[in-house]
């Protein structure tokens, strides 16, 4: 494995890249924004805006934005229609977990605070449960489904509200490194950034489930995508998550404080919704060697808030954790005996990268904080 020099993310992470000198292209591309034109940016966004506004006749809905109801949702929503004066309808995706308290209050106030009607899409409980399972042992993918959803769902409802101009928040392949690692304002290609890929629909039946299951995560025709402008809203502003959370705070989201420490995230802010639904992001780790606390002081570091050596520290006392709630939710969920659980994660450690210590625990054979970079 190789590590960025700068950051403390490896060359397993699917679509990224390093340089010559050993940068990674997440590091790259953020060094790249210094020389961006943000003021022509905004420009394009307020032509764009224009475009749009007032497209459904006056006071009806003018623009669609995809939430979770997290920090960066409550940053779209006040651009889009505190700033740029817009009618949005919000769209969501809950999972089936049980929510936290924050993940429950930051949804209302979303929608309180701001004034916006939100329609919440909550799949069929029984093919969550039979293709969580099935995608968690088959390709360590738990939550496929649901992330499938997070793509195709915002496009269906986009098009059935007559509201063209859907907007993300970021565009992560961009920023973290990806499958689609082009700077573009449009989010028209988001679906193939590899996280919720293409399975077929009569393997997916095979599981257990109906074609009903899965009309809505089937992307649109080609013809009716075209007729869509969703875009990403990083490309026209800086995007900043930790500003992003210092806003938030403002306008009455809430983090973790006083109800939960996670074991393997190094802050409390971000994807704080639900407690199950966290093992798919862990999952990373026995597949690609690196976890949320790679991701974040990865973030921190392009920042300018966190030091190397710190980072490297925080990752080898965190990254390979997951915490026992997001293993008890999701257990309880899915049917699982807890080892059985823990059997299922043993087969899909990446033994090119992994071996076993004589205290019979996985660690990886080139781990950052055992290299002397």
């Amino acid at each position: 494995m190789r590590y960025c020099v700068r950051c403390t993310m490896p060359d397993t992470r699917p679509g990224i890249t390093f340089d010559n000198n050993g940068l990674c292209s997440a590091c790259q591309n953020y060094d790249m924004q210094k020389q961006i034109n943000w003021n022509e940016r905004w420009k394009e966004f307020e032509k764009l805006c224009d475009k749009y506004r007032n497209c459904n006749g006056e006071g009806n809905f003018d623009c669609a934005i995809a939430v979770s109801g997290g920090k960066d949702s409550h940053y779209q929503v006040h651009m889009m229609k505190e700033v740029m004066h817009m009618t949005p309808i919000l769209f969501s995706v809950e999972d089936n977990f049980p929510m936290t308290e924050a993940g429950a209050h930051n949804i209302r106030n979303i929608c309180e605070e701001f004034g916006c009607p939100i329609i919440r899409f909550k799949p069929n409980i029984k093919a969550q449960k039979i293709l969580t399972r099935a995608m968690f042992e088959n390709y360590g993918k738990p939550t496929w489904y649901i992330d499938r959803y997070l793509y195709t769902y915002p496009l269906h409802m986009a098009l059935k509200f007559n509201t063209m101009l859907l907007v993300y928040g970021e565009n992560v392949s961009y920023t973290y490194g990806g499958d689609v690692d082009e700077d573009t304002y449009s989010a028209r290609n988001q679906v193939l950034n590899g996280v919720a890929s293409d399975y077929s629909f009569e393997e997916l039946m095979s599981y257990g489930v109906d074609k009903a299951d899965l009309t809505m995560i089937d992307v649109p025709s080609k013809e009716l995508l075209e007729k869509l402008d969703p875009i990403y809203l990083s490309y026209f502003v800086p995007w900043n998550s930790v500003k992003n959370y210092e806003f938030a705070k403002g306008r009455g989201f809430r983090d973790l404080t006083h109800e939960w420490i996670r074991t393997h995230h190094i802050e409390n802010y971000d994807q704080i919704d639900s407690r199950g639904y966290l093992v798919h992001s862990w999952m990373k780790y026995p597949k690609f060697g690196h976890g949320s606390t790679t991701d974040y002081t990865s973030r921190y570091i392009r920042y300018g808030i966190m030091k190397r050596e710190e980072a490297i520290e925080l990752v080898k006392k965190h990254d390979h954790l997951l915490d026992p709630k997001c293993v008890q939710d999701f257990c309880d969920f899915c049917g699982y005996k807890e080892s059985e659980f823990w059997a299922i994660v043993d087969r899909h450690y990446n033994r090119d990268i992994f071996e076993k210590n004589d205290m019979g625990r996985w660690v990886l054979k080139e781990a950052i904080y055992d290299k002397n970079i």
